[in-house]
């Protein structure tokens, strides 16, 4: 069982919620999922951006919606952290948690709201499972970012059948089993995960990082299958009337330059 997940600020809902990018990221993925989830954090019209959600899950696209400042006080008490644990990085991380703390399944996908799959009909998620269970030190999988695979490679330290295999996280993109990421796995440092931003402070991907540099925990990732992560465009005219033009033909671009 597997939930489809992906989050919402102010700066990026309308580009999810309206049209069909939502269901498109969705179908990329070329599996059927258990649950299909949003997570809304940060955003001036709460009302508004639930509204877009209701309709998604009227239409079928999506099965739940969670609002972060519903649930933080929860996850945070359930985590054993604070606010101040993530420095100046809370707000790139408190979604994360919430999604994790909120799901269902046994697995979890997620992509942040700009990263966009690419549909090559693989279906790499299945093969991740069947490592993952096979192999419990494997605890995250994604597929290659902007179709770099050479600098996927490059970072590996090993490959088996159709996966590269390293250390390293990111949140723009992670398959991962929940009981692994429900622990109380983020008091850690490692100097190697250093290299994460400083503006984002010790936030959520950085103390993953340091988890699994820490227990030798690895990550597995695809070596066909791709992403493509964007800056949507913030100007008035771009949101309003080029979303889905602008948003469509910047994936393809980047996937052609890579």
């Amino acid at each position: 069982m597997v939930t489809f997940e992906t989050k919402v600020w102010e700066k990026d809902w309308e580009y999810i919620l309206k049209g069909n990018y939502l269901k498109e990221m969705i179908s990329n993925c070329n599996f059927n999922f258990s649950k299909k989830q949003v997570i809304i954090n940060n955003v001036n019209n709460r009302q508004l951006v639930e509204k877009y959600c209701k309709q998604k899950i009227q239409e079928g696209v999506i099965d739940n919606y969670f609002v972060v400042e519903d649930f933080e006080s929860k996850v945070l008490e359930h985590f054993e952290l604070n606010v101040n644990s993530f420095d100046q990085g809370y707000y790139y991380s408190i979604a994360e948690l919430v999604g994790i703390y909120q799901c269902e399944t046994d697995f979890l996908l997620h992509f942040s709201g700009d990263s966009f799959p690419v549909n090559n009909n693989r279906n790499w998620i299945k093969e991740a499972i069947d490592i993952m269970n096979n192999k419990p030190n494997v605890i995250v999988a994604n597929p290659t970012w902007n179709s770099k695979f050479k600098e996927a490679e490059k970072e590996s330290f090993e490959q088996i059948e159709n996966f590269y295999l390293s250390y390293g996280f990111s949140d723009q993109a992670y398959f991962i089993r929940k009981q692994d990421f429900i622990q109380k796995i983020y008091h850690e440092k490692n100097k190697d995960s250093e290299r994460y931003p400083k503006y984002g402070g010790e936030l959520f991907e950085k103390k993953v990082d340091s988890f699994m540099r820490n227990h030798q925990r690895i990550r597995i990732t695809d070596k066909y299958c791709s992403y493509g992560s964007i800056n949507f465009p913030r100007d008035w005219f771009s949101r309003k009337i080029l979303r889905n033009y602008i948003v469509k033909n910047r994936i393809n671009q980047m996937i052609e330059k890579s």
